[in-house]
């Protein structure tokens, strides 16, 4: 008789703890909708890779001549940044350059290109072109990307999502209103991957001493999806 009370006993703990795995949302009807939204804002901060590349006979000589305009470089880009405006070094390489015999025949070296890069952050996005046209006037020769940022983007994420939930359950409360259902609550909030889309310049080449170089930031996207669970009644 003992063995038999301590059975059902055992039997009711396991199936207790079967039902608490079972999710709530299972237990009840329920309805699921996501919702979207994308907010824009003005960027505050832009950051560049502007550099020097120069090719010589030997690598020697490339180098020399890559450290003397990048030095002037650096001082141009230094002397038209304001002040808090950050300049450091981003890359540096030697490669050598082959050139194939017309006869035919193994590639040779034929000379060596250097490159240095200079990254540059600033929050005065109003003189990037003067920035890129310094640079250009002392000596660089290529920008490898213009890259328009928030410093704080928390709170463009923040309305993204606000939005993005306030749709989601919207939808659901449609979805459950043409069923013949009500929203009683809220079961479960999932949020999707965020998104940023920054506006930025593709990589290029530029002539040296160009001039006036235009520049607009355009606005930085940020795209936020929602998920909600919601348990209806009829």
């Amino acid at each position: 008789m003992r063995q038999n009370i301590l059975a059902g006993m055992a039997a009711l703990l396991l199936a207790g703890a079967l039902a608490a795995e079972v999710p709530d949302k299972a237990l009840h009807p329920y309805v699921r909708a996501s919702g979207e939204a994308t907010v824009s804002a003005k960027p505050d901060r832009v950051r560049l890779n502007i550099g020097v590349s120069t090719t010589a006979k030997t690598a020697q000589a490339a180098a020399a001549q890559n450290a003397s305009q990048t030095e002037a470089m650096i001082a141009a880009l230094k002397r038209s940044l304001p002040a808090g405006a950050e300049v450091h070094t981003s890359g540096y390489s030697v490669t050598p350059d082959y050139t194939t015999p017309r006869n035919g025949g193994d590639a040779v070296v034929s000379g060596y290109t250097v490159t240095n890069t200079v990254e540059i952050a600033s929050d005065d996005l109003a003189n990037v072109g003067k920035v890129i046209d310094a640079g250009m006037q002392a000596g660089a020769n290529n920008v490898r990307g213009i890259e328009f940022l928030l410093k704080d983007d928390a709170p463009v994420r923040a309305r993204a999502l606000q939005e993005a939930a306030r749709k989601a359950r919207s939808s659901a409360e449609a979805m459950a209103a043409a069923l013949g259902l009500k929203v009683t609550r809220v079961l479960a909030v999932e949020e999707g991957e965020p998104q940023v889309v920054r506006p930025m310049m593709a990589p290029m080449a530029m002539a040296r001493g160009a001039a006036n170089t235009p520049v607009e930031a355009g606005n930085i996207q940020v795209q936020a999806v929602v998920t909600v669970t919601v348990e209806v009644t009829p």
